[in-house]
């Protein structure tokens, strides 16, 4: 048989972690605190179908939703973007600088297409999330980590690899981080973007859970601090709308968007349309605001729920994160225990079924790093089975301290 490419190999670690994160998700014997999926309750089901019957009909949008469409997506969902979730946050946009993407990590992979070629640097955050650095490794670039401490990536620590390295490009996920919760200060996020600008690189600002928040104030994007087009910011619907509907977005200046219009038709032509629609409705019709309260009220909840539990059966000198938003919380355990080997007994013991992440795939520098890690997610399990997963869990941790 014929060789794989060289690209296979390159992202073989990142990819297994991945592989086992999606194992745990869809095994319904277990409780997992492993993947990142939206709460089933947060999903719009009723509004979903009501508005899908009203214009799937031939003098409605019906053949607009079942024929090809525009490559950087259909005009009122690129407005949404624009006046809903942008100018809100203090983002000043032009729709024809929005890109309509298949999901949060296409936009991740085309930005890949457009910029990076084997060998490039791409600094990182340690720990990061891994799905992107698969991403990452699939182009061949070289990942290299940034210090982070609880004010999110350390721009002195940046700067100085900024110089060292000459990157292509930085990667920042500044608001709940994914995998810790952490948001990057309001200073930082300036700073980043003056970096961006000073030494000419690119600064890919990932942010999916901006808009769940549920406690703290509110920090505007790195991109509204942007002033000469090196920030390109990169967020999804996933969390707010659907993630099975695949929907994400770029927002560049008009030389990025012309090139991503290249990127995007040599990759799929254009998103698919039926999702495109039904989400531009959803806000239009005024559903959004409301939603969106719900789901914060909920991961509020989930989150609280989450730290009492913690705090309760987790072993004394656990140390967590305290997110103000977002789905992830990270855990830091006493003793030496290796969170790696702890998760085969975890998900197998017919005692335990509790899945999480390990900590150690977060990290890029890899030999060991994060041994004592795991990233939780609460966002898509019940109080309920939070309260039951992580007394079994935190037995489980006890006895191996004993």
């Amino acid at each position: 048989m014929s060789k794989f490419a060289e690209r296979i190999n390159s992202m073989e670690n990142s990819a297994a972690v991945v592989k086992r994160l999606f194992g745990a998700m869809n095994d319904p014997e277990i409780i997992s605190f492993g993947g990142g999926a939206p709460a089933r309750e947060a999903l719009p089901v009723d509004i979903i179908r009501e508005i899908t019957n009203d214009i799937m009909r031939t003098e409605k949008r019906g053949f607009e939703a079942l024929q090809y469409g525009p490559v950087v997506g259909i005009k009122d969902l690129r407005d949404v973007v624009v006046n809903d979730l942008l100018a809100p946050k203090g983002v000043s946009a032009k729709s024809d600088n929005i890109v309509i993407t298949s999901g949060g990590m296409e936009a991740i992979n085309m930005l890949c297409q457009l910029y990076i070629n084997p060998g490039d640097i791409i600094l990182v955050e340690s720990p990061s999330f891994v799905h992107s650095i698969e991403v990452f490794e699939m182009f061949q670039a070289r990942c290299i980590p940034v210090n982070m401490d609880d004010n999110g990536m350390d721009t002195d620590d940046l700067e100085a690899k900024i110089i060292q390295y000459n990157p292509k490009m930085v990667y920042v996920i500044p608001t709940f981080q994914n995998p810790t919760g952490i948001t990057l200060s309001l200073e930082r996020r300036k700073k980043i973007a003056e970096l961006g600008s000073k030494y000419d690189v690119i600064i890919l600002e990932d942010d999916p859970y901006r808009d769940i928040r549920y406690s703290g104030s509110d920090l505007l994007p790195i991109k509204s601090y942007d002033k000469t087009g090196h920030t390109i910011l990169a967020n999804s619907f996933s969390k707010i709308f659907s993630a099975g509907s695949r929907l994400g977005y770029i927002l560049a200046n008009d030389e990025v968007s012309n090139k991503l219009f290249d990127v995007k038709t040599a990759t799929n032509s254009h998103t698919s349309m039926l999702p495109q629609i039904l989400c531009a409705e959803f806000f239009k019709r005024g559903y959004y605001p409301a939603h969106h309260k719900m789901i914060c009220d909920l991961y509020r909840e989930r989150r609280d729920v989450m730290m009492e539990c913690i705090d309760k059966y987790f072993p004394k000198g656990t140390k967590r994160t305290t997110p103000d938003g977002g789905l992830f919380m990270w855990v830091e355990l006493p003793g030496g225990i290796n969170t790696t080997e702890l998760l085969i007994e975890a998900t197998t013991n017919p005692e335990v079924k509790v899945a999480y992440v390990a900590g150690e795939g977060f990290y890029v520098e890899r030999g060991g790093k994060g041994s004592n890690c795991m990233r939780i997610s609460f966002g898509g399990v019940s109080p309920d089975k939070i309260r039951v997963g992580t007394e079994r869990l935190g037995k489980l941790i006890n006895s191996k301290l004993k």
